[in-house]
């Protein structure tokens, strides 16, 4: 399977400069398209935090810092109180945020009520 798929991407790196910025837009739109609601940054592995959704290389759940947030914590705040995370797993984290918002407002819920 690992070598179909590397000539796979090794075809579409070929293929690439050859087509139109319009048909490369195109092949984008795609791409997202099949990836549909995939969250770079983000993972939820059970067995890990109660298997909620977390930054990568943490085990801090996107609620907690959704929850941080609505409690006045800035961004700077987060970073620093949490110094294996960047700004980019905090943009990562509101994008799964405003995806999911039922999802985290019941982990927000479910963990003020324990």
């Amino acid at each position: 399977m690992q070598v179909i798929t590397m000539t796979a991407i090794q075809d579409i790196e070929r293929l690439l400069p050859q087509i139109s910025r319009a048909e490369k837009a195109q092949v984008l739109q795609w791409v997202v398209r099949d990836l549909g609601d995939a969250f770079p940054g983000i993972e939820a592995t059970p067995g890990v935090s109660g298997g909620e959704p977390c930054v990568v290389r943490t085990r801090i759940p996107v609620w907690v810092l959704v929850q941080a947030r609505k409690l006045g914590s800035s961004e700077v705040d987060l970073l620093r109180a949490y110094p294996a995370m960047r700004a980019e797993d905090l943009a990562n984290a509101w994008a799964y945020g405003r995806s999911h918002h039922a999802e985290i407002a019941a982990q927000i819920a479910e963990n003020e009520a324990a």
